[in-house]
């Protein structure tokens, strides 16, 4: 028998970037040393929401979930000594993309390479950040306005690059059923090819379908995960051929990379979660039809706070030792043919279809984000609900919960902690760039973007110009505002309670007697401070509390401290919740106490959430917040009724 020729293992990747871009080179060429294929950037939410490192939105998350990229330096700074002609670069950045793909093709005109031979992808999809990672900026039409001129610029001068990777990742993350993630990421892939078909040449379309990538997300359930990517190949490839004529099957292709779920990750028996990133792995690696592209894991102790480098090296070597020690990529694929596997995948496909012309008839992805949005807030409840109920197992979190403590988090609780003093070095260097640049370049060049941007033009020309000229990420950013607005997306938290009420009848019984006395219903105010967008916990508790009977008020994401202090003036409310993921939670709060302080609310109960390391939560208390929870307290029942206790009139008696 002839010796089967053994596949070639997926790109391998480790999401990173953190503190400045000098400290995140390092980590880049530490990484590629240890073996890594690709190199995959994080960069910082000022970066991500277009804003420079000294925007008074900007303090406190310089440099905390990603790298700080505000101009042509530090990106100079990021790829020093990686030849990027030799990369395949991801950059996961959305509303700010078509400046951050600027930004790398002037550097790699500095370093002296083809720039039609460099490889990678941008993520640039705006419709899941309306939906679940809130880093928009622009509304919806200018929004894919600007996802369509990336495209069509890369399809032209940089062909070997992924001008977009339809993101599914994140709808998981904010809770979507399969079918959901399916559905809302192939419309969100219907509505870009919408928008590009106008824009090339009829027998120059089906190539650059074939250059539309995919980033998706793989849970627990691994079963259902690897039938679910089967069942993208097969959907994708039925769009492409029936919607848009697409003959060539290489052009019709699902390509994708793939996180694994960070959601699932617990704070409670952190070493577990090892075990869960293998098992996730499995789901996108098993099936040769199916397989990923590229493959990036998270750390054990995501759930903890920023992983160090040998959290992310431990994650690394699982992806070698799957791909260089086991014998997986010297066979076929191990499913086709199963009857079990086959019929998992027609019933997903089933309910994606269902789902998909149920968002064709409302006008496709862009005319029905409310809709989507509301979808999963509901869904993702029904998965706290589970949780909760004990209906789904979480080892260590529900079930199996007495537990040695754990060796692998040391004195420092097993995270890294970025040092505060980074946003100022950030800043004086971004001083410094401003003060070194030529002044009436930047002004001519501004001047070419806004009028570009005004006549519809694709900004990629005028875009890397800027970049070449000095422009900083909040100048282009700040261009796009004035010319196409703001956006301020849906929260998918409706005010009208859902049916989800059962078992809540104690906790509604005792919102009811402390509203009596305090002479009207319970207001609780939950805020979203900073630049953070991941919006799922403050959803829950909004949802959760509203089904409890308590007045809510939620406005989204992305508020000044100042402006969630003017709310409560406006609301008075009886209680503050404010959600923080980001890390920045010490100088928000900081921020934040001051200004009720000033405003005569020093008085109102404040709680706080989000992923708080214990001396945190200790400093916090300090300054005089009332409760902290991290994500070991899922029960949300348990945090209702602290806010029933914290207005009882009585309780600053008993206390």
């Amino acid at each position: 028998m002839a010796e089967m020729q053994k596949d070639k293992p997926w790109l391998i990747r480790t999401y990173a970037g953190h503190s400045t871009a000098k400290a995140s080179n390092a980590l880049y060429r530490s990484n590629l040393a240890k073996g890594q294929t690709g190199l995959s950037v994080a960069f910082d939410l000022p970066t991500q929401t277009g804003y420079d490192s000294d925007h008074a939105l900007a303090r406190g998350e310089v440099g905390k979930v990603g790298v700080p990229v505000s101009h042509l330096g530090d990106m100079r700074t990021l790829f020093e000594n990686i030849p990027l002609e030799q990369m395949n670069t991801s950059m996961t950045i959305n509303a700010t993309a078509p400046w951050l793909l600027a930004l790398y093709i002037a550097v790699a005109e500095e370093q002296g390479a083809e720039v039609a031979a460099l490889q990678g992808t941008v993520q640039n999809d705006l419709i899941k950040e309306y939906l679940s990672r809130g880093t928009y900026i622009c509304p919806p039409a200018p929004s894919l306005r600007m996802i369509a001129d990336v495209a069509e610029y890369c399809y032209t001068h940089v062909p070997k690059w992924n001008p977009m990777n339809v993101c599914s990742y994140h709808l998981q993350e904010a809770g979507a059923t399969p079918e959901q993630e399916l559905a809302f990421a192939l419309a969100t892939g219907i509505a870009v090819l919408d928008a590009l078909k106008p824009r090339v040449a009829a027998e120059d379309f089906p190539a650059l379908c074939g250059r539309i990538s995919f980033f998706v997300n793989a849970g627990i359930r691994f079963v259902t995960e690897m039938c679910k990517m089967r069942a993208f190949v097969d959907l994708w490839d039925e769009i492409l051929e029936q919607r848009y004529g697409v003959e060539d099957p290489k052009f019709r292709r699902f390509r994708y990379g793939v996180q694994v779920n960070s959601l699932g990750l617990t704070e409670q028996q952190p070493e577990n979660n090892v075990y869960r990133i293998l098992i996730e792995m499995l789901a996108v690696t098993l099936s040769k039809r199916a397989r990923a592209r590229a493959v990036q894991l998270p750390a054990w102790n995501e759930a903890l706070g920023l992983p160090r480098p040998w959290d992310q090296q431990w994650s690394m070597r699982m992806q070698q030792i799957m791909a260089y020690e086991t014998d997986l990529l010297e066979y076929g694929d191990l499913f086709d043919g199963n009857p079990v596997v086959d019929a998992k995948v027609e019933e997903l496909k089933l309910g994606a279809r269902a789902e998909l012309a149920n968002l064709d008839s409302m006008g496709g992805a862009i005319m029905a984000i409310d809709y989507m949005k509301a979808r999963l807030v509901e869904a993702n409840a029904d998965r706290v609900g589970g949780i909760e109920r004990g209906d789904t197992t979480v080892v260590g979190v529900n079930r199996f919960t007495q537990s040695e403590p754990s060796p692998l988090v040391d004195e420092e609780g097993g995270i890294m902690v970025v040092d505060p003093a980074v946003e100022a070095d950030q800043i004086g260097r971004l001083t410094a760039w401003r003060a070194a640049r030529d002044g009436a370049a930047v002004e001519a060049a501004l001047a070419r973007l806004r009028d570009d941007a005004i006549a519809g033009r694709n900004v990629m020309p005028a875009s890397i110009d800027a970049a070449k000229a000095g422009v900083t990420t909040g100048e282009w950013a700040e261009v796009m505002r004035a010319v196409h607005g703001q956006y301020r997306g849906p929260t998918g938290v409706s005010k009208s309670v859902s049916n989800k009420t059962e078992g809540l009848e104690d906790i509604r019984a005792a919102v009811d007697a402390v509203s009596d006395k305090l002479g009207r219903r319970l207001k609780f105010m939950v805020g979203k401070p900073g630049l953070d967008g991941h919006s799922n916990g403050a959803e829950q508790i909004a949802f959760r509390a509203r089904d409890c009977g308590m007045d809510i008020s939620y406005e989204g994401i992305r508020l000044t401290p100042e402006e969630i202090v003017q709310a409560a003036l406006a609301e008075e409310p009886h209680v503050i919740g404010l959600s923080i993921l980001s890390g920045s939670h010490v100088p928000l709060i900081e921020q934040l106490m001051g200004h009720l302080e000033a405003a005569g609310l020093g008085h109102l109960p404040v709680v706080v959430g989000g992923i708080i390391p214990e001396a945190d939560e200790k400093r916090l208390l300090s300054m005089g917040v009332a409760r902290v929870y991290t994500p070991k307290d899922f029960e949300l029942n348990r945090i209702m009724f602290d806010i029933v206790a914290l207005v009882e009139p009585r309780s600053v008696a008993a206390e």
